[in-house]
């Protein structure tokens, strides 16, 4: 093999994502298509990029991820956050400038769950007095 790959994993709402990072030119695949197929949205494209932009290293590394769960947004939140994880590990001293960004935190936002009695999780049913 001989090549180093570094391997980190990352969580956002209800989406899990495992990235494999190799030293390369740049591309981006998620599960198993390129990153413009999988994410249309250019906005999504910018989340999954920004931990390589902001350190100055998009085509130093070729990444795989394998994504699950979720929608297209978490799955991009997720997909980040594994990225900021193993840049990591590619350089400790990356840590204050990924942290500073927030890109390290996991964003703890969950969708509430539906309580009995009501009609979601807060929303209640419509009040009649007759």
């Amino acid at each position: 093999m001989g090549d180093i790959i570094f391997q980190a994993t990352g969580r956002r709402k209800t989406s899990v994502a495992r990235v494999i990072m190799k030293p390369g030119s740049g591309q981006i695949e998620v599960n198993r298509k390129p990153l413009e197929k999988y994410f249309p949205r250019e906005t999504l494209q910018m989340i999954v990029r920004q931990p390589l932009e902001l350190v100055g290293m998009h085509n130093k590394f070729d990444i795989k991820v394998n994504v699950t769960g979720g929608g297209l947004s978490g799955q991009a939140g997720a997909v980040r956050h594994a990225i900021s994880r193993a840049l990591l590990l590619v350089d400790s001293d990356l840590r204050p400038k990924l942290k500073k960004e927030g890109l390290l935190t996991r964003d703890p936002r969950m969708k509430e769950r539906k309580k009995y009695g009501l009609a979601g999780a807060r929303k209640r049913f419509q009040y009649s007095k007759r």
